[in-house]
């Protein structure tokens, strides 16, 4: 009898063992397709769809596009649903810690068995068609919402909109949260050009709603809404500013907007675009649903590094700005505090193809330190590269090969200095993974 126990559990753990193997090689495999790089089009997840089904086109979807904001936006808006009683799936990206972080019913990520069978069933296709991680991704997303029977699906973009892998759907809802110059090798060098691209998530007789943006990149949304026979809900339309708090107006009533637990200006601007979204797309009014919505954003859909306190004594704050846009938010947040701490230090990491003298000069005022490391990833600027830039510009860093170590050190002083690592989300990814034993 014993010996036949111990068979069985030998078994069990082989068992594990092996399922364990399968889905760190289908992770893997997931991985090494970032070799392929990025392909703007979409006949490559058209075709991909078509092979698994086309999941898409059983969802009741709203797709989400920006500069900035695209993620707390896409956040609140799922947010809200659920806490109307809908089950809700959110796709976003890119991930801080674990990949799973990317695709979430409810909050729960998707879990590993899932990912595993779907990229080991796609083998062949894979080996053959050669689809990008951000095309596996998104169809790995769809097919799960679809088979989770999700009542909502919230998408945000990857990159752009017009040739993003996730513009195949055709949602109840198109939101457009901020335009700057960003990606301006693959979606134009003007606000116009990069405008007419994120416009391209606009379908026929949608309903379309833009945030805070300049006049240039408002006019092409209008006139794209209009061609589209769209219903076109600029955020300035429907929102005033009073008395520290953002005032909504809905289909029958205001809504009154003081804060929200993501910290910033902006994002009281972010949740009102979200609330007026839900409102005319969902008829979702009640303002006890709407409230909590907003207050439990980061615990129903947890986002992340968006002027994050991860600690508080030292203070500690992450932050995913990495254009010169997101670097105007954080400073209009940490100017509130910033004189409070005798010293300030800053971790900063960029993309190559990214603003960095622009954003290098505008924090250089609020920190008496500045280090700068790269990111773990082929697009990250190197330490040499971000010294030589902040040389030309005047601003003095200086180089910090594992910032992780770093952070840890900072907070077991106990001092009351503050510490912001501040840019990629790859970065604070890394920084997360190593500092929390988590695994990427």
């Amino acid at each position: 009898m014993h010996g036949k126990l111990n068979q069985k559990h030998f078994g069990y753990n082989r068992f594990i063992s092996d399922l364990s193997m399968n889905i760190q090689a289908a992770i893997d495999k997931l991985f090494s397709l970032h070799q392929f790089g990025m392909k703007l089009g979409l006949e490559n997840i058209l075709n991909l769809l078509e092979q698994i089904g086309n999941p898409h086109k059983n969802l009741k979807t709203v797709h989400v596009a920006g500069s900035n904001g695209k993620g707390s936006t896409a956040s609140f808006i799922a947010s809200i649903l659920m806490e109307a009683g809908y089950k809700v799936g959110i796709y976003t990206s890119p991930h801080f810690v674990k990949y799973n972080e990317r695709i979430r019913i409810n909050g729960i990520m998707i879990d590993d068995e899932y990912v595993a069978k779907f990229v080991n069933g796609l083998e062949d296709y894979i080996e053959k068609q050669n689809p990008t991680f951000f095309e596996i991704t998104t169809a790995l997303a769809f097919k799960y919402f679809d088979d989770q029977k999700v009542d909502y699906a919230v998408i945000e973009t990857g990159l752009g909109g017009r040739l993003d892998a996730t513009n195949v759907i055709d949602p109840i809802a198109s939101v457009i949260t901020s335009i700057s110059l960003e990606h301006t090798e693959h979606l134009g060098n003007t606000i116009e050009k990069i405008a007419s691209e994120k416009a391209g998530i606009i379908k026929q007789h949608s309903s379309v709603f833009t945030g805070r943006m300049p006049q240039p990149a408002e006019n092409v949304f209008r006139v794209k809404a209009v061609q589209s026979n769209s219903t076109y809900l600029p955020v300035e339309d429907y929102t005033h500013y009073e008395n520290d708090r953002v005032i909504v107006k809905l289909k029958e009533k205001s809504f009154s907007l003081y804060a929200t637990p993501l910290q910033g200006e902006h994002q009281l601007y972010n949740s009102a675009l979200a609330i007026k979204t839900v409102n005319e797309c969902c008829g979702i009014k009640d303002g006890i649903v709407l409230s909590k919505g907003i207050k439990n954003v980061v615990e129903n859909t947890g986002i992340q590094g968006r002027y994050e306190i991860v600690n508080n004594q030292p203070k500690i704050i992450f932050d995913s700005a990495h254009n010169p846009e997101g670097i105007d938010s954080f400073i209009k947040e940490f100017s509130k505090e910033y004189q409070s701490y005798k010293e300030r230090i800053l971790i900063f990491g960029a993309m190559k193809d990214k603003s960095i003298k622009e954003m290098l000069l505008a924090l250089n005022p609020y920190f008496t330190k500045i280090y700068v490391t790269k990111v773990n990833i082929d697009r990250s600027a190197s330490i040499e590269e971000l010294q030589t830039i902040a040389s030309t510009s005047g601003v003095k860093v200086s180089a910090l090969p594992d910032p992780s170590i770093f952070v840890d050190n900072f907070q077991k002083e106990g001092n009351k200095s503050c510490l912001v690592v501040l840019g990629s989300m790859y970065l604070l990814g890394e920084i997360k993974s190593k500092k929390f034993n988590k695994n990427a």
